[in-house]
C-alpha cells in the first residue's frame, strides 16, 4: 500500500506510560547479579510482569522459577519487584543462599506499615486481588489471621471483622483509583473509627498512568495497552479506558494488533504498563505506519522523576 492509499489515523500517546522506577530498578538489579556472579542467576517469579522483559534477561542468563526449592543450592536468587512472605529469605538464608531483594520500595512501605499496624494490636483489611504475588506477599508479613482481604464494595458491604473499633486499612499498590475509592468509601462509612495508611498506597506510577490514559480516552475512538495480562496495572489502564466509554485493548506485542478492532478508528490512545518497555511503543507505532498515514501527538499529565536506590552490595558494581 503506497504512502497516498493510506487512510490517516492520528495517535495520541499518553505520558507518563510504561517503566516506572521501581521496575527499572528490580530489572537493574537482575542485570547486575549476572554481572557479579556470572549465570546462571536465579529470580523467584517474573522479576515483572512482561514476557519480553523476562524473555530478554532469560537470554542474558537468568532463570525464572516460582519456588525456592527449585533453586540450587549455593546459586544466587533475586526476589521478584512485587515482594515475597517473609519466609521465603528466611528460607534462603537457612539454606545458604545468597540473595536480592529486588521488591519495589513502595510495596515494601506497605509491608512496613502492616508490621507496625499489626504490632499496635490494629486488625487489616487489606484491598487487593486475591492471588497477586503482591497480595500474597504483603500477607507474609504479619501473622496468619491479622489481615482480611477485600477486592470489592460488596465485599466491604458484608465484612463483618470480630472488633469493628480496631480496624486499620491498607492497598495494593497497583489498584484502579476509583475502585479502591469507591471500596474505601464503603469501609469508611461502615467503619468511621478505621485508621487509614500513612500516605497512598496505591503508587505515583500506577496513578500517574490512569490520569493519563483518562486525559486522552475522550479524544480518541479507542485505546490500545501494552502490556501483560497478569499486569495488574497494566489491565487496569484498560478499566480506566472503558470506564470512560472509550473501546480499549490490551497486548502484549504489536504481532498480538488485532486490526479488525481498529476498523472505524481515525484517532487512537497508545499507553503501556508500568512493567513495559518503551521501545514496544515505538514497535507497535511502526506496525500501524504500515497500514496508515501516521500522525503521533504525546500527551503528558504528569513529568516522573523518581528514582530508587540499588541494593547495598550491587551500588558498587553499577
Amino acid at each position: 500500500m503506497s504512502p497516498i492509499d493510506k487512510p490517516p489515523l492520528e495517535l495520541l500517546i499518553a505520558a507518563p506510560r510504561g517503566f516506572c522506577a521501581g521496575v527499572d530498578r528490580a530489572i537493574r538489579i537482575v542485570e547486575l547479579a549476572i554481572e557479579k556472579h556470572g549465570a546462571p542467576v536465579y529470580v523467584r517469579h517474573e522479576i515483572v510482569h512482561n514476557k519480553f522483559v523476562v524473555d530478554t534477561l532469560k537470554a542474558q542468563g537468568a532463570i525464572f522459577v516460582e519456588e525456592l526449592d527449585e533453586v540450587p543450592d549455593g546459586a544466587p536468587v533475586v526476589f521478584s519487584a512485587h515482594g515475597v512472605p517473609k519466609s521465603v529469605p528466611a528460607n534462603a538464608e537457612s539454606r545458604g543462599l545468597e540473595y536480592l531483594d529486588a521488591t519495589c520500595p513502595l510495596v515494601s512501605k506497605v509491608h512496613r506499615q502492616a508490621e507496625r499496624l499489626v504490632a499496635a494490636g490494629r486488625h487489616i483489611v487489606f484491598i487487593g486481588h486475591a492471588g497477586h504475588p503482591e497480595v500474597i506477599g504483603t500477607f507474609g508479613q504479619v501473622p496468619q489471621g491479622s489481615m482480611s482481604l477485600i477486592e470489592t464494595v460488596e465485599d466491604a458491604e458484608v465484612f463483618a471483622p470480630a472488633d469493628p473499633s480496631n480496624l486499620a486499612f491498607l492497598t495494593q499498590t497497583t489498584l484502579s483509583v476509583d475502585d479502591t475509592a469507591a471500596v474505601v468509601a464503603t469501609l469508611q462509612r461502615r467503619f468511621p473509627q478505621m485508621l487509614p495508611p500513612r500516605g497512598e498506597d496505591i503508587c505515583y506510577a500506577t496513578s500517574n498512568r490512569q490520569t493519563a490514559v483518562k486525559a486522552i480516552a475522550h479524544s480518541v475512538d479507542a485505546v490500545l495497552v501494552i502490556g501483560a495480562p497478569n499486569s495488574s496495572n497494566s489491565v487496569r489502564l484498560v478499566e480506566v479506558a472503558e470506564r470512560e466509554g472509550t473501546p480499549a485493548m490490551l497486548i502484549q506485542r504489536a504481532s498480538e494488533l488485532d486490526w479488525d478492532f481498529l476498523a472505524g478508528v481515525a484517532a487512537l490512545g497508545i499507553t503501556a504498563g508500568a512493567s513495559a518497555p518503551e521501545l514496544l511503543v515505538r514497535e507497535l507505532v511502526d506496525r500501524l505506519s504500515e497500514r496508515y498515514a501516521v500522525t503521533e501527538r504525546e500527551v503528558e499529565t504528569n513529568r516522573e522523576t523518581i528514582a530508587f536506590k540499588l541494593p547495598r552490595g550491587l551500588e558498587a558494581a553499577a
